[in-house]
């Protein structure tokens, strides 16, 4: 429990972190892998390179800032960071090196303010911050390890199938080698891969989101091929089938939570159909008993993942709606066969039908597109507590 005085001086520095913005973060992250560049292995450096990394940490540090008397109004994004930690491995020794490094910065960026009762402050703010997240992910490490087909750090499996979906997505099914069952997971949650190989520059924790619901004996994965992506460009070019990955346990705080007589409407936008599909999978395979929408928007036919297996779902589930859009069809795509409409997704024309009594609706991305979804699901007097989304990567708030 922190003292007053401590809440006190740290709320203080507010004005001072608004007026640094993610030239503090951005200093940290710097200094720390200059002087630990160990933690190029775990970090993922595109984000660093986009400065989405440095923005989601200055904002993950003024809102703790500022909530510090209040740290039950954080405890979704602790939850969310924390699914995020185990991913990567992450152990209670490398807090100590994220808080040393937090620290210097603040004195090199503030000089002047940051008198030695700030620092000690801030040194305990930080360390009771660090007590939270380490106890939770203890927690979330131990659960994976003591489930039904469950394990701790890094399993190897081996790639048995290897599909193109479209021509910016492939699918990996991989299986345990050792022959063992797999743990579960909640359907919308993500499997973690640790990538070791001399053709990488560094070791790269990635997280994709799992395409299939479970099923206890292996995953399925989709990977979008990002431009200038070296995760990405990795399992596309380089990952064959017979070939081992390294695979952490799934986690995330983004999952499908509904009873058989809930109306479910999954929405996405691009590669965020890939939780979707995980989500429809499991709906189907349960005979849900409520309607089910599946709205998907892509550029065109060719970045049309999953498409044909959609449309036999669509044919053989009767409660199953399913309607897309092409932003831009291509001459050989075919108007109420591929696609439903061109342009942008609009809702509109939908209303009737998917603003069911009690439905959720689970949506994921490009951010633009999330946003749309949300601002236009809100505006039609759908609870918050109805809608669920994930942000790939860095978390952003719509």
């Amino acid at each position: 429990m922190l003292e007053a005085r401590t809440i006190e001086i740290v709320k203080s520095t507010v004005p001072l972190l608004e007026s640094a913005n993610t030239a503090l973060t951005e200093h940290f992250y710097q200094r720390m892998f200059r002087d630990n560049p160990e933690l190029k292995d775990v970090f993922n450096l595109s984000h660093q390179h986009t400065g989405r990394q440095p923005a989601a940490l200055f904002a993950a540090v003024l809102a703790y800032a500022k909530n510090i008397d209040n740290p039950a109004v954080l405890s979704t994004a602790v939850e969310r960071i924390a699914q995020k930690h185990t991913g990567f491995s992450i152990q209670p020794e490398q807090y100590a090196i994220v808080g040393h490094h937090l620290l210097e910065t603040i004195k090199e960026l503030a000089p002047d303010a940051a008198t030695p009762e700030v620092i000690d402050a801030w040194a305990q703010a930080y360390g009771a911050l660090a007590d939270i997240f380490i106890g939770r992910e203890e927690q979330i490490y131990a659960e994976n390890e003591n489930r039904t087909g469950g394990w701790r750090g890094t399993r190897n499996f081996v790639v048995k199938e290897k599909q193109v979906e479209s021509e910016l997505i492939t699918s990996f099914l991989l299986a345990p080698a050792d022959g063992g069952p797999v743990v579960g997971f909640k359907p919308g949650q993500y499997l973690n891969l640790h990538l070791v190989s001399d053709q990488l520059a560094h070791n790269e924790y990635r997280q994709y989101s799992l395409c299939q619901a479970p099923n206890g004996e292996n995953y399925r994965i989709a990977v979008k091929r990002e431009q200038g992506g070296v995760a990405s460009s990795f399992m596309h070019d380089q990952v064959q089938v017979g070939d081992t990955l390294q695979v952490l346990p799934p986690s995330g705080d983004f999952f499908m939570n509904v009873t058989p007589q809930t109306p479910v409407v999954l929405l996405s936008g691009g590669v965020g159909l890939t939780p979707m599909r995980a989500m429809l999978d499991q709906l189907l395979s349960q005979n849900h008993t409520a309607p089910v929408y599946w709205l998907h928007a892509c550029e065109n036919g060719a970045q049309h993942a999953f498409k044909t297996d959609i449309q036999a779902r669509r044919q053989a589930h009767a409660n199953l709606e399913a309607h897309v859009w092409y932003r831009q069809p291509l001459e050989a795509d075919r108007p109420a066969e591929d696609y439903d409409a061109s342009g942008l997704m609009d809702l509109g024309k939908l209303r009737d039908a998917i603003c069911q009594p009690g439905a959720h609706y689970y949506f994921c991305g490009p951010v633009p597109f999330m946003a749309m979804v949300k601002e236009t699901l809100s505006g039609w007097g759908i609870a918050d507590d109805q809608l669920h989304y994930e942000v790939f990567g860095p978390h952003q708030s719509l």
